[in-house]
């Protein structure tokens, strides 16, 4: 008896299915009634391949802007779409599916900040997800600040406190702010130093500090360098001595730093999930290969520290392929300036060790006295 395809494993025919272009896979999956339970099993799920393919491009095949009135297709494969999709494709050129309450709760929450969860109010999820992402194409591509008119950002003290603070949006400017604050620290001689902390589909969590090499222990914010450098995610040797190379390695150890045997304290390190790193930053808050993730750099820092105080913000931005690392941060001001409040909340969210390292949370400038 000769072998066709559907005479082949269901696994093995979903594996060749996956390959296809999404414009072969739609017509292959309605020969027969075989391939087309193969194609529409959501364990299965052979759609998965290609419209990753499509969205790390950026250029999408003509079925991908329909794709959701074929019933054949997963539901699934659409809380991936509208967590990574551009905010113009998903708005203005495609046809949004019709998913249930739970799933669209579930693609907000991979897709924007937890902070930005006050503007949901009494609405459904769906109309939640549409009008956030309406905003934030609007603000990405507008000066505009009427949703918004005051942006929260953190800063992280050397004392091992944080403030919450706020800055009019209009005006909002990180560097500006920063300036003042080392001119308070007497740090104004020494040049800032920007960090992309983690990347999202919509924004970069930014943080401003400086480094330099420090005169005395007072000055230096250990907070910082446990925000940027998890504790217990160290870089090897093997990492600096194949930097020319383009050889990276990261050794995560599970136990406190300074500690390096059975009985010191474990530390587990989640994947970050809710909301999904960019692919920049797919391992977070472990290292990812590829050059996006850039907060291991001590082999530029050379004994510098981080000294003063530190700030955390957000800055919107624009869609682009996925190319697996972001623009330096040397652009961080240069090329747009939507900048979207960044709360405690979120910060804890996207760093949770940091909690049990901060002596207090002061809402507003001042030492909260």
């Amino acid at each position: 008896m000769p072998t066709t395809l559907e005479s082949l494993p269901v696994e093995l025919i979903a594996t060749i299915l996956g390959n296809l272009d999404l414009e072969s896979l739609v017509k292959v999956s309605n020969l027969s009634q075989r391939l087309r339970h193969v194609a529409s099993d959501s364990t299965l799920n052979p759609w998965k391949r290609p419209i990753t393919q499509n969205l790390a491009s950026g250029s999408y095949e003509r079925s991908f802007y329909h794709l959701s009135l074929r019933s054949i297709v997963p539901r699934s494969n659409w809380i991936d779409i509208l967590t990574l999709a551009p905010p113009g494709f998903i708005l203005f050129e495609s046809s949004l599916p019709n998913l249930k309450a739970c799933e669209w709760e579930e693609c907000f929450r991979k897709r924007f900040i937890p902070g930005w969860l006050k503007w949901k109010k009494d609405n459904t999820w769906r109309e939640s997800y549409i009008k956030m992402l309406y905003r934030v194409w609007h603000r990405t591509y507008t000066t505009c600040t009427t949703d918004e008119a005051w942006t929260k950002y953190i800063v992280l003290n050397r004392n091992g406190s944080v403030n919450e603070l706020e800055s009019s949006s209009r005006g909002f400017s990180p560097m500006a702010i920063f300036t003042e604050m080392q001119f308070q620290s007497n740090l104004s001689h020494l040049s800032p130093t920007i960090r992309v902390v983690a990347a999202f589909t919509d924004v970069r969590v930014i943080a401003i500090g400086v480094l330099h090499m420090a005169r005395s222990p007072l000055t230096v914010n250990r907070n910082a360098r446990a925000l940027l450098h998890p504790p217990g995610i160290e870089i090897t040797d093997t990492f600096e001595a194949n930097l020319k190379g383009n050889s990276r390695a990261l050794y995560d150890s599970p136990y406190e730093d300074g500690c390096d045997g059975p009985s010191a304290v474990l530390r587990p390190y989640n994947k970050l999930t809710h909301p999904l790193p960019a692919e920049s930053h797919r391992n977070y808050p472990s290292y990812t290969p590829g050059g996006g993730d850039r907060r291991w750099r001590s082999f530029e820092e050379e004994g510098k520290q981080w000294v003063g105080g530190l700030m955390v913000t957000v800055q919107l931005i624009r869609p682009r392929a996925i190319i697996g690392h972001e623009e330096d941060e040397s652009e961080f001001a240069g090329s747009w300036n939507q900048f979207a409040s960044f709360t405690w909340d979120d910060l804890l969210t996207i760093a949770p060790w940091m909690k049990e390292r901060v002596t207090k949370i002061i809402d507003g400038p001042g030492l909260g006295m």
